[in-house]
């Protein structure tokens, strides 16, 4: 059985809580949709226990700022956190970030980061079935931090939703798996109040982890993704 993270964002106890939950429903394959980084404090831990477990990951956006040296131009916020977690990581794990997937293509399976149209930065908040391309009947993408899934008809959509900062109004860590065909997804209690000690011991201000107890963005807001009719 497959288990698919995404967005794990430097949370070491969702990635924990996660791998755990995984491995008791049978895992024995895992894969991550990118942003291993970002966000929260640990990113090397992080990095270092996906490594140690054989765990592939697709580039992420956040991901990439360290690959590529370049920075967020979105937000201020961000682009500090990279800068913070450029200090923290260590030369084997930012390689290892380097040699990230750009997307997987199976057969008429398609995982990304963003979205088939940009795998690394495209936010899918709305669907219908233009969203697949041509010769995927199963899509899998991250980047929102919206855990969903949708049939149309013999074609699936999913995004498994974040493992260390969900956005969709639920606090719990998100993952999905898949096996022979068959999704479900799943949320993991996780112990937030760690996550949040470990950012406040590492100097991060406290409006950074306020979103993590209410499931929300560092401002609040809530997110979902849309059906759009055909």
């Amino acid at each position: 059985m497959l288990a698919i993270l995404s967005d794990i964002h430097a949370n070491l106890a969702a990635l924990e809580a996660v791998l755990d939950d995984a491995r008791g429903r049978g895992c024995d394959r895992f894969i991550c949709l990118g942003d291993v980084i970002g966000y929260n404090a640990e990113p090397e831990e992080c990095c270092q226990l996906l490594m140690r477990n054989g765990i592939p990951n697709i580039l992420g956006n956040h991901d990439s700022y360290i690959t590529t040296g370049e920075n967020c131009t979105r937000s201020k916020v961000v682009a500090s956190i990279i800068d913070d977690h450029r200090q923290r990581l260590s030369e084997e794990s930012i390689r290892w970030l380097g040699g990230s997937l750009p997307l997987v293509r199976d057969g008429d399976v398609l995982m990304v980061h963003g979205g088939p149209d940009d795998p690394l930065d495209q936010y899918v908040r709305e669907v219908d079935e233009t969203i697949f391309p041509e010769g995927v009947n199963t899509l899998f993408v991250g980047h929102t931090h919206i855990q969903f899934s949708h049939r149309f008809g013999r074609r699936l959509f999913c995004n498994p939703g974040s493992v260390g900062q969900p956005r969709d109004g639920d606090p719990r860590a998100a993952y999905a798996t898949w096996q022979d065909g068959e999704l479900e997804l799943h949320r993991v209690t996780y112990d937030i109040d760690r996550t949040i000690a470990v950012m406040r011991e590492r100097g991060y201000e406290p409006f950074l982890a306020r979103g993590l107890p209410i499931g929300a963005q560092i401002n609040g807001r809530i997110d979902s993704i849309v059906v759009r009719e055909s």
